[in-house]
């Protein structure tokens, strides 16, 4: 198939761009460059520098190339920057977004798998979540993303639309030695601690310690990027016959950020040193998925359910590549 990856020099859209090469899919890969890498783009697949707010490059890429589907995921992922600049996240994550359903469906492409996020449900009545939960974001970002599966859900009742739409816990871990987790800067939590072990930085910075948890920081659903981006595949193929998918993708359970940093201290041997600060704006107590759903349907199986192997594939990832891919 020939397919569409909006966002594909970054962590996440990098590793789906890679497997949909393994298996025999034509991928190009669209992205600014703005938070990616080129030299995370599968050398097998084609790159094209550009934006999605470009109207007119957009409809020439799709004219041109014949797609059979989109797979995106151009956004901006920062929670907390997304209560300080939340105009921002409405212009990349839901504007352009539009832009780019508007375009793909103008010229017949209609199927569409979208990385959406456990944001879309705040701060949740129960854990885990399910899908038909309250959708009730408590930040921007959170926002930025139901509405595009707002939109979404139009989409497919009025224009024969066939989309999933895949609701992200915290994605982490290498999907190879050579394809890693990189950001420029780093916000994540799992790589900013692998930052202290290696003397990048001198010590993490915990946001709340008084949350209602056992050791009063925040838990969230680990997943490893690779059990995660096979998800997206499995979901393209569904997509071969016409409907709507909504899933959450995560492990099922939970750790605290104190949990998550004893991990580090525990598999790479080296002290971390913690500062304590107030909450972040918007940061739920707790996000820990059920994804039922998506394993009964699709068959879906993660292989990484420890946090330690999560943890440990991180951190050969690192050692191979302590300054990340390096300048664009």
């Amino acid at each position: 198939m020939r397919v569409l990856v909006t966002g594909g020099a970054g962590y996440i859209g990098s590793v789906v761009a890679w497997q949909l090469v393994g298996a025999g899919h034509e991928v190009t890969v669209l992205d600014n460059l703005s938070n990616g890498n080129r030299r995370a783009v599968p050398k097998e697949a084609e790159l094209m520098v550009g934006d999605l707010s470009e109207r007119e490059k957009l409809t020439q890429l799709f004219r041109t190339r014949r797609f059979e589907a989109v797979l995106h995921f151009g956004a901006l992922i920062e929670a907390g920057e997304s209560m300080k600049r939340p105009e921002a996240f409405f212009r990349n994550n839901t504007a352009n977004t539009s832009m780019l359903l508007e375009t793909m469906l103008a010229l017949g492409v209609n199927r569409f798998v979208f990385s959406s996020t456990a944001a879309v449900y705040g701060n949740p009545v129960r854990t885990p979540i399910e899908e038909d939960d309250a959708l009730q974001p408590t930040n921007a970002y959170g926002e930025s993303k139901l509405l595009v599966e707002r939109m979404l859900e139009w989409l497919h009742r009025l224009r024969g639309l066939r989309y999933a739409s895949l609701r992200y816990f915290n994605a982490a871990g290498a999907a190879a030695p050579d394809r890693g987790e990189a950001h420029q800067p780093e916000t994540h939590l799992i790589p900013r601690i692998f930052g202290v072990a290696m003397g990048r930085q001198k010590d993490i910075e915990i946001f709340g310690t008084d949350y209602a948890t056992p050791d009063g920081t925040c838990i969230r659903d680990y997943i490893h990027v690779s059990d995660l981006a096979e998800a997206h595949l499995l979901a393209l193929d569904a997509l071969e016959h016409p409907g709507r998918l909504i899933y959450n993708l995560g492990n099922g359970q939970g750790f605290s950020v104190r949990e998550v940093i004893e991990g580090v201290r525990r598999v790479t041997g080296r002290p971390i040193t913690v500062i304590e600060s107030p909450r972040r704006e918007g940061d739920p107590t707790v996000l820990i998925a059920s994804s039922e759903k998506i394993r009964r349907e699709l068959n879906w199986q993660p292989k990484f359910a420890r946090l330690d192997d999560i943890l440990k594939s991180a951190w050969e990832w690192h050692k191979n590549f302590p300054n990340g891919y390096g300048v664009n």
